[in-house]
């Protein structure tokens, strides 16, 4: 049985045969791009380089990339699938081969090198619309991969069509934004040979996705999606899901990406997780996810990251509660979560006593509220012979909001209290007020993250070049130790992070400000060179401590040559090219973030 590592390292073997450069995998944390809350692609990393940008690696890559995705936080649980925290295997072709190559080295690579058996694994295409046509070509090539495996793939039994919902990939609306059909391969979990026609769609318990490959040969215009001259192939396939049919558990649980979590809190509570199925999937899945936004470097809030952070913990901390636990929940399971990842990322152990005195901290305040809630749920619970379902639904969902309290203790408290209602009908009409609820969450979020591939507008990247300055800056005020340990950009401002003990005083935040102003006004180019590694690190470009970097890394500096620049870093890009095209610049605001960490916020004068 392959562990999770030895799958990974399959991959990147076989990847590489064909000619792929690994690339690193990043913090969960954007750092310069306010479009999204978190990574939750692999993809991600690379919107400049599937834009068009060259990469300083070639136009073959692979990557592993940890992602959250928090959106469905109310399904983990409820089945074997579902979680908060994945890692997606990726390979990317940039401009170089395209659908048949990737169709046959995927499936080779879970048939041959995985050694799942064809017989259980299905495709779907996209279907075609009135606007793009059907994928002709993915259904012939996937025809002959079957075939040579003994297996005739016919339409509608083994290969099967959907519409835009299902295999069309786009990550935004916005003109510019790349998109196109999209390939994905299922795996069947029923014993049985399933019936002529069962389709992965409308049988979402007895297929599971394990890989999509999206070709994204279309751009979005004023006048609907249109043909690019660069056609990318993107794939990728979440490894925790892979792991689980490898590994033969048919539970994600069960894989050793999650299982050493289980099994702790199983010694922890004296109880078995046969028994206590849905309380320790959700501690598991929210202790993993919690664990990678807090070794990323966010604190508990009640906004962004932080505020995910929190609800994560929060939901942990109140299972634990119904599993006899109420107290040091989450300190007892960071190590056997750092233990069971440290192949993936040894320099956790770094981290981990900061981390967990934040997680202590966090666990002891939610504590006491819990035992603040208990006296107001009693006090409902007096009057509920006056009460009908109606009333103490919304009652619940206002505790649940409120103060955290899940329904399904409320439940359980009115049966202990032996209060007589009807169940279903409470169920059903708590579902009816969380889903108003969610819907108007998700528009928010709509807003929220309607960003995209095309987000690189001219301020945002008339900003990431003032923040490389204000770097440069702080370096020059502070002295060599300063570097980045986060930084946000939006259309309106830009917020940089950095280690430092104590306030800017106002003297040094007028010298920051005319500092950056005299580098803008004096017109200084910007440019970009692709070096070696090490190269880059003795000529003293900044780069972010604890990130791992490929052996070629872009360096951007700014000023006439490298020798004569105020600023080199690694990075991607883009940038602007030259520094009379940034506004002036004001410091508005600065923070603490957590222990010897600063915070500025800058925005162009206007």
């Amino acid at each position: 049985m392959l562990s999770s590592k030895q799958i990974l390292d399959k991959y990147f073997s076989f990847l590489g045969s064909k000619g792929h450069k690994q690339i690193p995998n990043v913090s969960v944390v954007p750092q310069e791009d306010s479009t999204l809350l978190f990574v939750n692609s692999g993809m991600f990393p690379l919107v400049p380089y599937l834009m068009g940008e060259p990469h300083p690696l070639g136009t073959r890559l692979m990557n592993v990339q940890r992602s959250i995705r928090f959106e469905d936080i109310e399904e983990v649980g409820l089945d074997i699938r579902h979680t908060t925290a994945f890692h997606m295997i990726g390979n990317w072709s940039l401009g170089d081969y395209f659908k048949k190559e990737q169709l046959e080295w995927i499936y080779e690579f879970f048939i041959k090198e995985l050694g799942l058996p064809p017989e259980k694994l299905y495709a779907t295409v996209f279907a075609g619309d009135e606007k793009i046509p059907k994928d002709e070509e993915s259904i012939e090539i996937l025809k002959q991969i079957f075939a040579k495996y003994g297996i005739e793939a016919k339409e509608g039994e083994r290969i099967f069509t959907f519409g835009r919902k299902s295999n069309w990939w786009q990550r935004g609306d916005a003109i510019g934004e790349l998109g196109g059909p999209d390939s994905e391969i299922f795996y069947y979990l029923g014993e049985k040979p399933p019936k002529p026609g069962m389709n992965p769609e409308t049988h979402e318990d007895l297929f599971l996705e394990i890989g999509n490959s999206v070709f994204m040969q279309y751009v979005k215009t004023k006048s609907g999606w249109e043909p690019l001259k660069q056609k990318n192939v993107d794939f990728g396939g979440g490894l925790e899901r892979i792991a689980m049919i490898v590994q033969q558990k048919y539970d994600i649980f069960y894989t050793d990406m999650f299982y050493p979590i289980i099994q702790a809190l199983e010694k922890l509570t004296g109880k078995a997780y046969k028994d206590h199925t849905y309380h320790m999937r959700v501690i598991a899945d929210h202790m993993r996810a919690a664990t990678i936004i807090a070794m990323d470097g966010v604190i508990p809030s009640n906004k962004d990251q932080g505020y995910v952070l929190r609800r994560l913990l929060r939901r942990m901390i109140r299972f634990g509660w119904h599993l006899g636990v109420d107290s040091h929940l989450t300190s007892t399971l960071l190590d056997p979560t750092v233990e069971m990842l440290k192949w993936l990322y040894p320099w956790w152990q770094d981290k981990k006593k900061d981390v967990s005195e934040i997680f202590d901290q966090e666990e002891s305040k939610f504590n006491a509220t819990l035992k603040r809630v208990q006296p107001k749920v009693d006090k409902y619970l007096s009057t509920t012979s006056k009460l009908d379902e109606n009333q103490l639904a919304q009652i619940a969902f206002d505790l649940y909001q409120s103060d955290g309290y899940p329904p399904e203790i409320f439940i359980e408290d009115l049966k202990h209290k032996n209060i007589k209602f009807d169940e279903d009908k409470f169920k059903n009409l708590y579902s009816q007020l969380f889903e108003k609820h969610k819907q108007i969450s998700r528009k928010g979020a709509e807003k929220k993250f309607k960003g995209g591939l095309a987000a690189h507008t001219d301020t945002i990247i008339k900003y990431h070049t003032a923040t490389h300055l204000l770097h440069a800056a702080l370096t020059e005020l502070l002295g060599p130790q300063i570097h980045q340990k986060g930084s946000n950009i939006t259309n309106e401002r830009l917020r940089f992070d950095f280690p430092y003990d104590k306030p800017l005083t106002e003297e040094q935040i007028r010298w920051l400000e005319n500092w950056v102003n005299s580098k803008i006004n004096e017109g200084l180019p910007v440019q970009f060179v692709v070096l070696p590694l090490e190269k880059a690190k003795k000529l003293g470009a900044k780069y972010i401590p604890g990130e791992k970097y490929p052996a070629q890394v872009k360096v951007y500096f700014i000023g006439e040559s490298l020798d004569k620049a105020v600023s080199i870093e690694f990075c991607g890009g883009p940038h602007v090219k030259n520094t009379k095209e940034i506004p002036p610049i004001e410091i508005y605001k600065q923070e603490s973030v957590g222990k010897g960490v600063r915070r500025v916020y800058a925005r162009f004068r206007k």
